[in-house]
């Protein structure tokens, strides 16, 4: 994602689709959490342990590639953004889940959100233009780990202290 290149559009079309799913998954999981929780909250913290440690260990694996032999993808093609966009959601799909059992209404917190998903990926985009290549595998291995540390957070919490 780290290119000198991509451009206004590009920018724009990456941080609107991320921010979309990112505010849609907590809705989603709300509705869900709120019509089921009784079946969900046994596995909740199963489940988003194992799809952030999945997700936590492919990024690790990512970065530990040298930036010459990575296949270069287009950021901005659905091809590419769908699939990241749903895969970086869905600890925001686990989140809404959590808020069913806490809130009555979900459209502010999905709202600020979506907001601050769509700021924080321009500026993200922003800086990968202007570090480039130089962090790249380190920040893959970086957020692996704590997407991973996210899941096992989640997972002790709910074993021991719920």
């Amino acid at each position: 994602m780290c290119r000198k290149h991509i451009k206004l559009g590009q920018s724009l079309r990456i941080a609107i689709s991320l921010a979309i799913f990112q505010g849609a998954m907590p809705v989603i999981g709300w509705f869900i959490g709120s019509s089921f929780s009784n079946v969900i909250e046994k596995a909740d913290h199963w489940i988003a342990f194992v799809l952030l440690s999945i997700l936590g260990i492919k990024m690790i694996k990512d970065g530990l590639v040298p930036v010459g032999q990575k296949k270069v993808k287009n950021p901005s093609s659905w091809k590419v953004l769908i699939p990241m966009s749903l895969a970086t959601s869905i600890d925001a799909f686990a989140i809404g889940i959590g808020f069913s059992f806490f809130i009555d209404s979900i459209i502010f917190p999905a709202l600020l959100i979506t907001l601050v998903t769509f700021v924080v990926s321009l500026f993200g985009i922003y800086m990968g233009r202007k570090l480039g290549s130089n962090l790249a595998g380190k920040a893959e291995i970086l957020g692996g780990i704590i997407l991973i540390i996210i899941g096992t957070k989640i997972l002790v919490e709910h074993l021991f202290f719920v």
